[in-house]
């Protein structure tokens, strides 16, 4: 797969005019939000059987709203069977991505979890993708109920009905799956993931404690050393070389936005570019990688042919 470069000059650029402006989430209330958090709950209740195939179930075992969980399962499912993680885009349509990826699944024998995030209970970019850590009014939440929090519970219920006893799992997520997956390797740092993959997302949080979140990591939970450790995880960008539409009807064109580029692909490029370069400053072994899928604009199942590569790398 053919990799290229993100133009320095317009990098250089970019770094001198973000800078943090109206609408970011106030420092006071995040650092709040980030106070330790309370167990959700002493036993979350079992799954019920989960047959072989597609289907759905309902999952509670989480301090925030029950989530319907599209899942795919090998015919058979042993102590080794993975298990991947699939995150949405701003549609909502969590079983449509879920069909996407069961070819793969089916030849790969791995597990399928596509939590759908609906928009009765997560009805903006705020309390989805971009994490639920403070409610509308900018009332700090508890870090249980943050949208990010419903992963983890989620992989030990699914672990424990169907018999799997792998220790970590992959993510994948795509346009604002993408943009939920790469917070999500910011914010939740004991996160037992072996591979993360944020395709196509419309605009980032700089790895950057000077810009306000959610642009950068300002007042959110994280200090210099666990911006570090962050960029030291295994985070692949993965973007489509045709997703260059700057008129896209779901593209961000806030100014925090679009100092990261006109379009998609830019944007993607810059934040790797951005990590990079903050790595260098921190002494980080920097392992986010940086991939294309050619001829690919913003198209999950299009870009699902060259993410199913790399979620096990």
């Amino acid at each position: 797969m053919r990799r290229r470069k993100a133009s320095a000059r317009a990098i250089g650029l970019a770094m001198l005019v973000l800078a943090v402006a109206g609408g970011t989430i106030g420092s006071t209330a995040l650092a709040r939000a980030a106070a330790p958090a309370k167990a959700a709950k002493d036993k979350a209740p079992a799954l019920p059987d989960l047959k072989p195939g597609a289907g759905s179930f309902l999952f509670s075992g989480w301090a925030g709203k029950p989530l319907r969980v599209h899942y795919y399962l090998p015919d058979k499912v042993t102590e080794t069977t993975r298990i991947l993680f699939v995150i949405h885009g701003a549609g909502r349509n969590a079983d449509g991505y879920r069909d996407a990826w069961i070819p793969y699944a089916n030849e790969g024998q791995y597990i399928v979890l596509t939590p759908e995030y609906s928009k009765e209970d997560f009805p903006t970019s705020l309390t989805y993708n971009v994490g639920h850590i403070v409610d509308e009014a900018g009332n700090p939440r508890p870090r249980e109920q943050w949208s990010f929090a419903s992963i983890e519970p989620m992989f030990d219920a699914v672990r424990q009905a169907t018999g799997t006893k792998v220790p970590r799992y992959a993510i994948y997520g795509h346009s604002a799956g993408g943009q939920f997956v790469h917070r999500f390797v910011e914010l939740w740092p004991d996160a037992r993931y072996s591979r993360a993959v944020a395709a196509n997302a419309g605009w980032y949080t700089m790895p950057d404690l000077a810009i306000q979140y959610p642009y950068g990591l300002k007042g959110a939970p994280t200090d210099a050393a666990g911006l570090k450790a962050t960029l030291e995880k295994p985070l692949t960008i993965l973007l489509g070389t045709a997703d260059t539409d700057p008129n896209h009807h779901q593209l961000s064109r806030t100014p925090e936005a679009m100092t990261q580029g006109v379009h998609r692909l830019a944007r993607g490029e810059f934040f790797h570019a951005y990590g990079r370069k903050v790595a260098h400053e921190l002494g980080a072994k920097f392992a986010w990688k940086l991939d294309y899928a050619p001829n690919i604009a913003h198209s999950n199942t299009g870009i699902s042919q060259y993410a199913q590569k790399l979620v096990w790398e």
